[in-house]
């Protein structure tokens, strides 16, 4: 097992630890860690809610999940010699859930979470449909999860680190909180917002303490969308054998990752739409000098896949346009027709004895694959939802002796209200 850089105790809350990581984006957040290129090592990671949700049956949790203390992350750890320009070449070795023998029930030791989050407290992808709080727990034995929520579906999990970047610069920093803002002004009063601003409320920054610690917090970037320094990216194919080509934007780098998923569709469309976990990741990492120049990869990263995907050798497309529910037409509008497509997918899914809920949740959860199948042909984008029919413990394809219907068991937990 390679050296671990970064250790977790899981009986310890995410503030108690030796190491205490950070939920925001900043410059100056000091790195709890120092690594070299070419070293290898091991980094655990806490669940992105530090423990906040829990394995039962009810949705109170996901309605109440305070989304102010997200993402907890592991770092920053600062590679030795990187500087500005350079690219930070990570190798993603291996990664995988909580071993069971930790101590403390939490997600990752055999098993994870899929959330849909209220409209008030964020939304989802689909919030205009499923406005309220929803959850489903899923169970793993080996590879393979299964969810006594949704029944008559297995799948092999995609393990994958939902957030990992690099820091930005203090100029970096200062066009995301320029432009967010920007944005928000143009309608304040949106629920959910259109973007989150800096929040000094439940900011935790490493080891900043007192007026640093207040600076910081005042100017610190939330870290749940996905920037030109990777970020909250959900990209399900960023797995074991990844490599990743990140941009360099402060001295040492400052690498930071969590927000590990046992598996998810594209799109993680209901937010907290992967099965959500602890765990470990394993990384290799070197530099190329000069890099970001070199290759022309400016402030995006850039990523070779893993190669250790579930092979399906069946799927069941769904398409959408951009037409909304009460028939308006708009204008190459991908986002819609992705909307759309999925919709299709959780109606189909309901013939088969499915609820909506339990639909909209496999499509977060299953590897499920989301592509933009069109988009020149005015005025309509088309995408496309492809879904893994193995997945299904029967036949979910099209027959003239009609769709056969499963017991949706217990069905998914809603909050109360």
């Amino acid at each position: 097992m390679p050296n671990v850089v970064y250790p977790l105790d899981s009986s310890k809350k995410f503030t108690d630890q030796k190491y205490v990581g950070h939920n925001r984006w900043h410059p100056d957040i000091p790195a709890n860690v120092t690594v070299r290129p070419g070293d290898t090592f091991r980094v655990h990671c806490r669940e992105w809610f530090d423990g906040a949700i829990h394995n039962d049956d009810s949705a109170d949790d996901v309605r109440d999940a305070p989304l102010s203390t997200v993402h907890v992350l592991s770092g920053p750890i600062a590679v030795e010699g990187a500087q500005p320009g350079d690219l930070l070449i990570v190798d993603i070795l291996d990664v995988g859930p909580i071993p069971q023998e930790d101590s403390g029930p939490l997600a990752g030791q055999g098993w994870g979470y899929t959330g849909i989050f209220a409209t008030q407290n964020g939304g989802g992808f689909l919030t205009e449909q499923f406005p309220d709080a929803y959850k489903v727990i899923w169970d793993f034995s080996g590879q393979t999860a299964t969810s006594r929520h949704v029944p008559g579906v297995s799948f092999t999990g995609i393990v994958h680190p939902g957030l990992m970047g690099t820091a930005p610069s203090a100029e970096l920093l200062a066009r995301w909180n320029r432009r967010e803002q920007a944005l928000i002004d143009t309608d304040p009063d949106r629920v959910p917002p259109l973007a989150l601003p800096p929040l000094p409320q439940d900011a935790i920054l490493g080891t900043l303490e007192g007026a640093e610690y207040d600076r910081v917090a005042a100017e610190a970037a939330r870290t749940a969308p996905p920037r030109e320094n990777g970020g909250n990216q959900d990209i399900k194919n960023l797995t074991k054998g990844s490599r990743v080509f990140y941009p360099v934007f402060v001295d040492g780098a400052k690498l930071s990752m969590g927000d590990l998923h046992f598996s998810q569709g594209d799109g993680e469309i209901t937010f907290c739409g992967a099965i959500e976990m602890g765990g470990f990741m394993d990384l290799h990492v070197d530099l190329i000098k000069g890099g970001m120049e070199t290759y022309g990869v400016g402030e995006n990263a850039i990523f070779m896949p893993g190669n250790v995907d579930p092979r399906y050798e069946r799927w069941l497309a769904f398409s959408g346009t951009s037409v909304t529910l009460d028939d308006e037409q708009r204008y190459l509008d991908s986002h819609l027709s992705y909307q759309r497509a999925c919709l299709h997918a959780i109606d189909y899914l309901t013939k088969f004895g499915y609820t909506p809920e339990q639909g909209y949740m496999i499509l977060g959860a299953a590897p499920i694959e989301g592509r933009l199948s069109g988009v020149v042909d005015i005025p309509n984008s088309c995408s496309t939802v492809y879904l893994p029919t193995g997945i299904f413990d029967f036949d979910v394809t099209p027959s003239a002796s009609g769709p056969a219907r499963i017991d949706p068991g217990m069905g998914v937990p809603r909050s109360s209200f």
